[in-house]
């Protein structure tokens, strides 16, 4: 229940959780996805779930035509951090105004820094508090 090009961020979850000694298995958490346009103003995607049911993820369409590669990730794993690790919003601040986690609410004053430099720092963070 995920098209084939959010399926390849899912994987990539998968691997980066693996690499990092812990096994998390989407199709069996059962966690579903698309691609559509959100109408609200700002949010680029959004993780239902509940008791009773599995994830669902959303990303919206014109985020997704406009984003990199490595934007689109650091989207779709906050998501799935809500979703598959079921963590909340992280709203640390680094000492040179960076956000601290890619669990931020998007609500605080910290700036993004997710780049090729700062990937790892950022999904050990991540996966730190999923043991």
């Amino acid at each position: 229940n995920v098209p084939s090009p959010l399926w390849d961020y899912f994987q990539r979850f998968e691997q980066e959780a693996l690499e990092r000694g812990i096994q998390i298995d989407l199709n069996t958490q059962e966690i579903s996805g698309e691609i559509t346009e959100i109408s609200e103003d700002g949010i680029a995607g959004s993780c239902t779930y509940g008791s009773h049911n599995p994830g669902h993820i959303v990303i919206d369409l014109t985020f997704w035509n406009q984003a990199s590669d490595l934007l689109r990730e650091m989207v779709i794993f906050h998501e799935l951090g809500h979703c598959s690790l079921f963590q909340g919003h992280r709203e640390g601040t680094n000492p040179n105004g960076t956000c601290s986690s890619i669990m931020r609410s998007g609500l605080g004053e910290c700036r993004d820094n997710y780049r090729l430099t700062t990937r790892e720092t950022y999904l050990d963070e991540l996966f730190e508090f999923s043991d």
